[in-house]
Order: C-alpha cells, then sequence, then structure tokens
C-alpha cells in the first residue's frame, strides 16, 4: 500500500489556510515525497501583513504576565509531545534523531528563556538637570514593540531557528509573520500549533508556506513590516539589505568557522571536539568547524587520531539510534559539495578520508594542503568537509584563521592563558571558545558574526532589544498638570 502524503495548510492570522498550488516536501535520506504545503502568494503576504497589524495592537496590549504564560504554555506543549516534534525534524530535515531530540529540548529552553526575558525588558531614568536650564525636567526611557516582524528561517535547525525569531517576538508584544525554508516548513508549522494550543490571540503569529522567490520581496519590502529577521546565505542576505529600505534588520550569514590547535592543547579532547564540530548536521552548521589549523609539532599526530575517529562516523538512516551523520539537505547540494572537494583535489589538496557520495549522502571528509585558490578554502562549504593545515605560531594561526571574508565564530584550544587571550583580541569574529571548537551556542548568549557572517545579534534578550524601540519621556514639572 502506497504511503498517505500529508496536506499541510499554512497558518494566517490564526487560521489554516490551503491553496491549490502547492510545494512539495521530501525526505532527504530516502527521497520520498512526505508532504506538501501551500504555494503561498502575493495576496497572501498581503492577507498575513493586514492580520499581523491586528496582531500587534493585540499583543502589545497584552500584560507581561500573560505573554509569559502563552510562552511556557507553548514550551510545556512541545515537551509533552517531543517525540512527534523530533520526528518531524527528523523526516523533512538532515538531522539524526540524536540531533533532532537535542533540538526539540533547545527549543523548549528559548520559549521559556523568552518568557523570562519578557519581564526584564526594562527602561532607565534620565537626569535632566545635568544640562543647565533642565532642572525641572525629569524623565525616563522605555522600551515598546517595533510592530511586525518578519522571519526568514533556514533549514539546518527548522524548529529551534524558527523559536530563536518567534520566542523574541512575542515575548516583546510584536506580531510576527514566518517564512520557512521551503524544504522543511513543517517543524515552524507544528510550532505555530504548540503557540495555538498556548492560546495565542490569532494575528499575532502567521507562518506563510511559499517560494521565496515570489514572497520574501513584498514581505520585506512592505512598509508595515518594520522589522526583518533572516538567518541564511550571505547572497541573500546582501539583497534583501538592498531591498528593505529604512527597517530594522538582524542577519546571521554563515561562516567558514576556524579552531586553532596548540602544541599545549589536550590533542584527544581537541579531536573529539572538532570532530563533532565538523560533522554534525551533515556539516550544515553556520558555526561548524571548517578549517583547523594544527601547531606544527603535534600536526602528524593530530591528524592520524582526526582521521581515525572520522573513518568510525557511522553514516545511515537519520532514524537509526547509531547513526552519526546523515544526509545533505539534498542530492543537489551535496553534488555541489563534491564538486568543491574534486576542485581543491585538482588544484594540489589531499583527500585523506571520505569524498564518496551516494545520493545525498556524503561520506565525512578530511582535507589537506588545500590551496587558498581554491573554492572550498574560501566560501562556507555547509557540508562534511574539513580542511586541516600545519602552522608554525599561534600568529600565523590568528593570521590566517582572519583570512576570510566572514567572522562568526572560531575555536581555540590552549593549556596557555597568555595564548588564549592572544587569541581572543587577535581573532575577528563574533565569538572565541576557549578549549572548544567553534561549534559552541547556548540559546541565552549573543549570537552573531562581524564582515560577511552578518548584522546585529541573536539569541533571546539581544533579540528583545532589536524588536523594540526607545522612547523618551520628559516632564516639565513647572507646568500644571
Amino acid at each position: 500500500m502506497a504511503k498517505q502524503i500529508v496536506k499541510e495548510r499554512m497558518l494566517i492570522g490564526g487560521e489554516w489556510i490551503d491553496r491549490k498550488e502547492s510545494i512539495d516536501v521530501y525526505d532527504p535520506g530516502t527521497g520520498n515525497l512526505i508532504a506538501t504545503v501551500p504555494a503561498a502568494t502575493v495576496e497572501d503576504v498581503d492577507l498575513a501583513i493586514a492580520q499581523a497589524r491586528v496582531g500587534a495592537r493585540k499583543n502589545a496590549s497584552l500584560p507581561v504576565h500573560e505573554r509569559m504564560r502563552i510562552l511556557h504554555a507553548a514550551a510545556s506543549y512541545i515537551e509533552t509531545n517531543g517525540d512527534v516534534f523530533a520526528r518531524t525534524i527528523v523526516l523533512e530535515s538532515s538531522k539524526t534523531i540524536r540531533e533532532a531530540r537535542k533540538e526539540v529540548k533547545r527549543c523548549i529552553e528559548t520559549l521559556r528563556i523568552s518568557a523570562e526575558e519578557a519581564r526584564r525588558i526594562e527602561g532607565e531614568t534620565i537626569p535632566f538637570s545635568q544640562m543647565p536650564g533642565h532642572e525641572n525636567r525629569v524623565g525616563y526611557v522605555y522600551r515598546f514593540p517595533v510592530g511586525i516582524v518578519a522571519a526568514i528561517t533556514p533549514f539546518n535547525d527548522p524548529l529551534n531557528l524558527v523559536a530563536h525569531k518567534v520566542g523574541p517576538a512575542i515575548a516583546s508584544g510584536n506580531a510576527v509573520i514566518v517564512k520557512p525554508a521551503s524544504v522543511t516548513p513543517l517543524s515552524a508549522l507544528r510550532l505555530a500549533e504548540a503557540f495555538l494550543h498556548a492560546g495565542l490571540p490569532a494575528d499575532v503569529l502567521s507562518v506563510v508556506t511559499g517560494h521565496g522567490s515570489i514572497i520574501c520581496d513584498p514581505l520585506v519590502k512592505h512598509d508595515d513590516v518594520r522589522f526583518v529577521s533572516f538567518t541564511g546565505g550571505y547572497e541573500t542576505g546582501k539583497e534583501i539589505s538592498r531591498k528593505v529600505g529604512v527597517k530594522k534588520t538582524a542577519m546571521e550569514l554563515g561562516s567558514n568557522s576556524p579552531t586553532i590547535i596548540l602544541k599545549d592543547a589536550d590533542i584527544k579532547e581537541a579531536v573529539s571536539a572538532t570532530i563533532s564540530g565538523a560533522f554534525g548536521v551533515a556539516g550544515q552548521n553556520c558555526i561548524g568547524v571548517q578549517r583547523i589549523y594544527v601547531e606544527r609539532s603535534v600536526y602528524e599526530s593530530f591528524l592520524a587520531e582526526f582521521i581515525l575517529k572520522t573513518k568510525q562516523l557511522r553514516m545511515g538512516a537519520k532514524s537509526d539510534e547509531t547513526t552519526d551523520v546523515g544526509p545533505m539537505i539534498s542530492e543537489k547540494e551535496a553534488k555541489r559539495v563534491e564538486h568543491w572537494i574534486h576542485e581543491a583535489k585538482k588544484l594540489g589538496a589531499t583527500v585523506c578520508c571520505g569524498s564518496k557520495r551516494r545520493k545525498a549522502f556524503l561520506e565525512p571528509t578530511v582535507l589537506t594542503d588545500v590551496p587558498k585558490a581554491a573554492t572550498i578554502a574560501n566560501q562556507e562549504v555547509f557540508g562534511p568537509v574539513v580542511l586541516i593545515e600545519a602552522v608554525n605560531t599561534l600568529a600565523e594561526a590568528i593570521e590566517r584563521s582572519n583570512d576570510t571574508d566572514y567572522g562568526l565564530q572560531a575555536g581555540i584550544f590552549t593549556g596557555n592563558i597568555e595564548h588564549a587571550f592572544k587569541a581572543i583580541h587577535g581573532l575577528q569574529f563574533g565569538g572565541v571558545m576557549i578549549n572548544d571548537s567553534s561549534d559552541v551556542r547556548i540559546d541565552g548568549m549573543p549570537f552573531g558574526g562581524i564582515k560577511g557572517s552578518g548584522i546585529g545579534r541573536e539569541g533571546v534578550r539581544y533579540a528583545i532589544e532589536a524588536m523594540t524601540e526607545q522612547k523618551v519621556v520628559a516632564f516639565n514639572l513647572q507646568r500644571r498638570m
């Protein structure tokens, strides 16, 4: 018997809506069609914005304790139905079941932090008497919601990265319109279900499924949309920046993150952390380890141990509890990375292990001696490939780490505090992880990069600051009220 395909609907202003045109959603591991979602139109975007205008007024008028209650209730709903959420992630994305469970837990944490940060949206007093002639004035600053937030989310964390935009938006009194990645829209729809179950007022949240080429421009350009939060590729981010006009934006645009290994590091721990950082989610991770610079005296031993452990990784079905590495998001993406590997090899790089592809599955790959001219040395690979090179000094490692148009996160392994602080001050990145790989993030920390890695910071409190505006209030005490 043929498996029944789930026909999903999108959420606009509290109503589940279908359309004649649809988008197919496939399991990248099997290639099987698992669901369809509506292909939204420009008219659907206009409808979502019209509803969001109403929703923004509703949410702004909600007492803080009610926003907190809704966020906590949504988190509890996800916790109760954790297996459903994890299985949804596994079905539509590259994540293994173990990776999916971790993402569900992080999503719950993100929403609970959002609830707690809602109570901390605070202002400050202003001493007007600091300036002569203003002795009789007193004043303060408070924060108010921007209004409508547009959230454009990627495929690699289809639940938690949506929560990172929706949670702060609701906590700060905004309405939010989510445009999820077309290849992984199901987790965003499940998240919307959680909020409706929690009692979120209609019109506050919409999840509009559709082709980015059709619906993103009218969404981000609309005058009523006052904040655009985008996570994705650099070129797309640059286009959005050009189109949005005078409004607030936050963009996380990826990286090709480095990690430095010095001779005084714990080599076994460094190998373990960088393997996890390089090959988790089949390498499709914006802070995943792409470049490793190892001090020359320990280079050969580090490389040998790294290759040995890489070959022990088990690639296979995502639902299998023993699987370490699943497929890439599509065969097309796997072919792209395979092509970059072959290009590097032609230019003189050595393939130490991996590089074989079967449909969307690409073996974890280790490259050495990669020339600067190779695409894979300069761009974000977003696949299970890592470059390992020897360096003579920490200064050289820092210089080579910085030799990129990106600057999201970096890591360094060392037992020397002086070396650690040299790296902290010398590395041009939004985050530096000591005795960890670049692949470290908690949901409460400021997260973002410099240069081509983006604008602004995510992390709940920091997103709330971006999704609110400051209003100055001044009382002239000489005037009668």
